[in-house]
């Protein structure tokens, strides 16, 4: 995924999950690196007009592995479509294309064109982590930084966030699911340009978007009341709380989090649980899946009785080290073989109970989602790589995984599908369609800088889009839409998302710890 560890939300883990997949990927795409970064003619042929090149930034033409959006992904009918729509609405450019898997090919490209009138550039984030932005943003001539949602969006928002806080002013960026508003953001080009001061491009192109905005929408909110713990009440249950954290094949202790205890515990013990678990109670709770999902597509029986093994593996490794909460390095150990199911119907099961399951051995949502499912008294959090789309005034929360308990074990259920975990299509993993109308809350816990991330947003939608995660709650920002651009880079992708308005709860627990809430929106 990303070379950095800051960018995946995971404290415990030097590789994260999406890097680990694109480590995979490298060779690949590496193969036929010289021919995909080729550049292709130009179309608009006006030689006196000035010349923007679109540099797509991806693994590879056809996606070789599993990734965002997922395997086996076709770009080329994206990147057509993209080509003809800025030709054809912006006849004042001539445009060149290239691709570039990462700072290598974009440095060839930066060199070749020195020969070359290309007057500026569009990077189209494709694929997350593939880092090309960072090199042709040094060009020093106006850079248009645009997302491919639900492909390139994790790269796009740490990058984006990045790119603000060094001060690029050089490089604007859009984030929207409307060509009309990369469209708009390409005008953006011809007079800065003209004006030979790059320096104003990102100013003009930030006009550009917050103008396409739509303003806030009704943000009032079906009933919810929230019953929190008294701080003194979440202290002692706290203390009880314990984090079980399954990265490799090394068991150790760690440093708690939040107060919270963590001690790691090898793959080899998870799995002999999953061995030993009871093959009829696994076969009665798959039966219970089938009959309560509202659809299950391309998941075969067999793959359900060994999802529902693994949470009885999940449950045995919780009672025996006396947790209330487990995170594992699902991908990392499925493909190394160390696993041989995912867990994320377990983590489905335990988060409706109460307990806390949590994905990609993310020490700093798993400990997100214990401190707060305790002070709701068993509200589950839902961790999600989010995505922003400005042209619906949205942020849409994606992940595998979700309850579809949101208001607690004893609350109302909403329906939920049992599909293929999404970029492998492989397993069995999570769509819940979740309530809209509700207020929800957004964290993330520091334990090294004693903050709490915060932001809030009304549920408004559930995105079906076959791309990218399977769980897609869309939600209205309570706030400032901007300003939602600027944290990514020092807290990373995740988020964990509780239905409820946490704001006066979540700050008196601030105070009492002595921790600073940092209002994201």
């Amino acid at each position: 995924m990303k070379q950095e560890k800051v960018l995946t939300g995971c404290a415990c883990c030097t590789m994260s999950r999406r890097r680990f997949l694109t480590s995979g990927c490298a060779a690949c795409a590496g193969a036929v690196g010289a021919a995909i970064m080729a550049p292709k003619p130009v179309f608009g042929q006006g030689a006196s007009r000035p010349c923007v090149r679109i540099v797509y930034a991806l693994h590879a033409e056809v996606q070789p592995g599993p990734d965002w959006p997922n395997v086996g992904f076709d770009f080329r009918p994206v990147m057509e479509r993209i080509n003809a729509a800025l030709s054809q609405n912006c006849p004042e450019l001539d445009f060149v294309t290239a691709t570039a898997t990462g700072e290598d090919q974009a440095a060839a490209i930066l060199e070749g064109d020195k020969n070359e009138k290309v007057d500026g550039y569009i990077v189209y984030q494709l694929n997350c982590w593939n880092r090309v932005a960072q090199t042709i943003a040094t060009s020093g001539k106006p850079v248009l930084y645009a997302d491919f949602q639900f492909g390139g969006s994790g790269g796009f928002l740490v990058y984006t966030a990045a790119f603000l806080r060094q001060g690029a002013p050089n490089l604007g960026f859009v984030a929207s699911s409307d060509m009309d508003d990369i469209i708009a953001a390409a005008k953006c080009f011809a007079p800065t340009i003209k004006s030979g001061t790059a320096n104003d491009f990102a100013a003009l192109v930030a006009k550009s978007r917050v103008s396409n905005t739509p303003k806030p929408g009704d943000l009032t909110c079906k009933p919810d009341m929230v019953e929190t713990l008294s701080v003194d009440a979440w202290k002692a249950r706290i203390a009880e709380s314990r984090i079980l954290a399954v990265l490799d094949q090394e068991a150790r202790p760690a440093d708690p989090v939040m107060g919270i205890a963590i001690e790691y515990i090898a793959f080899q013990e998870l799995n002999d649980a999953w061995e030993a678990a009871d093959k009829d109670e696994a076969r009665a709770i798959a039966d219970e899946w089938q009959q309560n999902a509202s659809r299950i597509e391309d998941v075969s029986r067999e793959t359900l009785e060994q999802s529902a093994a693994m949470y009885l593996a999940e449950k045995a490794v919780l009672k025996k080290h006396n947790a209330n909460a487990i995170t594992i390095n699902c991908l990392g150990g499925f493909y190394g073989g160390h696993i041989h199911a995912y867990p994320c119907l377990g983590f489905h099961e335990l988060n409706n109970e109460g307990l806390i399951g949590a994905c990609e051995c993310d020490i700093r949502s798993t400990a997100t989602m214990v401190a707060f499912t305790t002070l709701t008294q068993g509200r589950p959090g839902y961790i999600s790589d989010p995505v922003i789309d400005t042209a619906k005034r949205q942020i849409i929360y994606a992940h595998c995984v979700a309850s579809n308990k949101v208001f607690g074990p004893d609350g109302s259920k909403n329906a939920f599908e049992i599909l293929t975990h999404s970029e492998d299509r492989q397993g069995a993993a999570v769509r819940s369609i979740l309530p809209t109308e509700y207020m929800t809350t957004s964290l993330e816990v520091s334990q090294e800088n004693k903050e709490i991330l915060f932001h809030q947003a009304k549920a408004v939608a559930n995105d079906p889009d076959d791309r990218a995660c399977r769980t897609k709650l869309c939600g209205e920002p309570v706030g400032d839409m901007e300003k939602l651009f600027t944290q990514w880079d020092r807290w990373g992708w995740h988020r964990v998302t509780f239905y409820g308005d946490l704001k006066a709860p979540v700050f008196e627990l601030a105070d009492a710890l002595g921790w600073k809430v940092l209002e994201e929106a």
